[in-house]
C-alpha cells in the first residue's frame, strides 16, 4: 500500500509540476520554501538537537486554532522544543506572528519516507500532532516505527469528505491504526472516525478547539498590531460598517451589488472585502472601482487619517479577526458559493450579527448551533443577502439579538483547551523525564 501511495505522490507531483511552476513565476510561490519541502530544514532549526513536539497545522485557519495549544503545550513541556509546520504560505506568515512562543516554524515536507526521516532527524520528534484531519500515510508510519507518538486534536470529518475517505476505507483504517490518539471536535466526527476504522478505545470527543483559541473581548488591552490595524480605519466607528470575510469569486461581485442598494439608503456606509486568497487582491479592488465605489487598500491607509474609501480591500493576512470589531454586520464567505464555508466564531466572539450562505459544510455542527440558538442568518441567494443586509443595517434590536446570542455560544463551548491536553498527556514525557520514558521504543511498534 505504501509503495502504491508513494508512487501516486510521485507521479501527482510530476503532473502538477508545471502548474506550480507557472505560481512561481506569477506570484513568487514555491520556490522559495521548495527545499523545506522536500526535507532541507534551515540550518538553525534545532541546532541543539533538542527533543520536540511537533505539531501541524495546515493553513490559516488551522494555525489560529493552534493558539489554543501552543502556549499551554510550550508552558507545560518546557523542556521539549515546540515546532510548528504549515502547509500554505499564508499559514506560515500568520504561524511565525501568531505563535511567538515556538522554537521554529517550516513547511511541511512531501510526504516521501526519504523526505520525512530527513525532517525527523532534525526536529527529533517525541509526538506528532496533527491539527483537524491531516493524515499522511508515510510520515504516520515513520512515526510509528521510530515510537514518536503521535495525535489528531480538534478532529473533524466533514460531510462533503466522509464519502471519499469511505470509498477507501480499506487502506484508510490501516493509516488510522497508527494514530495513537484521536481528539475529535463532537459526537458525530468521533462516529465517522470509527467508522472509517480509527479504533474506538483510541476516539475521545474534547470539543472544539476554535472556542478557545478566541480572546474575550475587554479580557486584555489591545496589542500593537491590532492597535495599528484600528487605527487604519479612524471614523469607520461612525459609519455602518459591512465586512465580508474570506470571500470567493462571484461573492465579491454579489457584495458589491447589495453595497450598492445599501447606499441609497446608507450613503456613509463602508465595505470590507477580505478575499480569501492573496493572488485576488488586485482582482477584487479592480471590481470595486469599476462598480464605481472610492476604494483603497489596507495597506495604502495612512494610520489615524480619516477614511475615505467607500470600499476597502483587506490585503493582509491575520488581521480580519480585529477588523470585525468594526462591523456592523458581517457576511462570511465561502458560503455563497459552494466552497464549504469559514470560520463564524472570530466575529461571532465580538457579539456581532453574522450572515452566511447555504455552503457551510466545513462547519456543519457550529452552524447548526448557531441556527438553532438565532444566533446567524443564513441566506440561500443573493437576493436574500439583499434583504438580510439591509435589513440588519436598518434594525440595531435585531443585530443587538443576534450578537448577544453569537457571543454567549462562543462562551458556552470553551474548554476543549483543558480537555485536549489532558487526554494527549499520557503520549508526552513529563517534565524532568526523558523523551525515551514515553512510549514504545524507537525499534518500532506492530500496527
Amino acid at each position: 500500500m505504501y509503495l502504491l501511495y508513494s508512487a501516486a505522490t510521485v507521479v501527482f507531483f510530476a503532473l502538477t509540476w508545471p502548474y506550480f511552476l507557472y505560481l512561481s513565476f506569477r506570484y513568487g510561490k514555491y520556490v522559495v520554501n521548495l527545499p523545506q519541502r522536500l526535507g532541507v530544514l534551515p540550518d538553525a532549526l534545532n541546532r541543539a538537537c533538542r527533543p520536540s513536539i511537533w505539531l501541524h497545522a495546515v493553513s490559516v485557519g488551522e494555525v489560529l486554532t493552534a493558539r489554543a495549544l501552543a502556549g499551554e503545550l510550550k508552558a507545560q513541556y518546557p523542556h521539549l522544543a515546540l515546532f510548528v509546520s504549515a502547509t500554505t504560505e499564508t499559514g506560515q506568515q500568520i504561524a511565525r506572528r501568531q505563535l511567538p512562543m515556538a522554537d521554529g516554524v517550516f513547511y511541511f515536507p512531501i510526504d516521501l519516507t526519504l523526505i520525512i526521516r530527513r525532517v525527523i532527524d532534525r526536529i527529533r520528534p517525541v509526538a506528532f500532532l496533527m491539527m483537524e484531519t491531516e493524515i499522511w500515510p508515510n510520515l504516520l508510519r515513520e512515526c510509528h516505527r521510530r515510537g514518536i507518538r503521535t495525535a489528531v486534536v480538534n478532529g473533524r470529518i466533514s460531510a462533503r469528505s466522509y464519502p471519499r475517505y469511505r470509498l477507501i476505507r480499506p487502506l484508510f483504517s490501516r493509516v488510522l491504526r497508527l494514530v495513537d490518539l484521536f481528539c475529535a471536535q463532537g459526537g458525530e466526527s468521533r462516529g465517522r472516525l470509527i467508522d472509517l476504522g480509527a479504533p474506538s478505545d483510541r476516539v475521545v470527543v474534547t470539543g472544539s478547539l476554535k472556542f478557545d483559541s478566541l480572546d474575550a473581548p475587554g479580557g486584555r488591552a489591545a496589542g500593537p498590531e491590532e492597535a495599528r490595524v484600528l487605527a487604519c480605519f479612524r471614523g469607520a466607528e461612525r459609519r455602518p460598517v459591512i465586512v465580508a470575510g474570506s470571500t470567493f469569486p462571484g461573492e465579491d461581485e454579489a457584495l458589491l451589488r447589495t453595497f450598492a442598494r445599501v447606499r441609497r439608503h446608507e450613503p456613509d456606509a463602508l465595505l470590507v472585502l477580505a478575499p480569501r486568497r492573496p493572488e485576488r487582491f488586485a482582482e477584487v479592488e479592480a471590481l470595486a472601482e469599476n462598480a464605481g465605489f472610492r476604494t483603497a487598500r489596507r495597506t495604502a491607509l495612512a494610520a489615524d487619517e480619516a477614511l475615505r474609501a467607500d470600499v476597502v480591500v483587506l490585503d493582509t493576512m491575520g488581521e480580519l479577526a480585529h477588523v470585525y470589531q468594526l462591523a456592523t454586520a458581517v457576511f462570511v464567505g465561502g458560503s455563497l458559493v459552494d466552497m464549504g464555508g469559514h470560520n463564524i466564531l472570530e466575529p461571532a466572539v465580538h457579539g456581532k450579527a453574522i450572515v452566511f450562505g447555504p455552503y457551510m459544510q466545513n462547519f456543519t455542527e457550529i452552524a447548526d448551533t448557531f441556527l438553532g440558538a438565532e444566533a446567524a442568518v443564513r441566506v440561500t441567494s443573493a437576493a436574500e443577502l439583499d434583504a438580510a443586509l439591509g435589513s440588519l443595517l436598518s434594525d440595531e434590536p435585531r443585530r443587538r439579538s443576534l450578537g448577544a446570542a453569537a457571543r454567549a455560544i462562543v462562551e458556552a463551548n470553551r474548554g476543549a483547551k483543558a480537555r485536549t491536553l489532558a487526554a494527549i498527556a499520557p503520549l508526552l514525557p513529563a517534565p524532568g523525564t526523558g523523551a525515551a520514558d514515553t512510549g514504545p521504543s524507537a525499534s518500532g511498534r506492530t500496527a
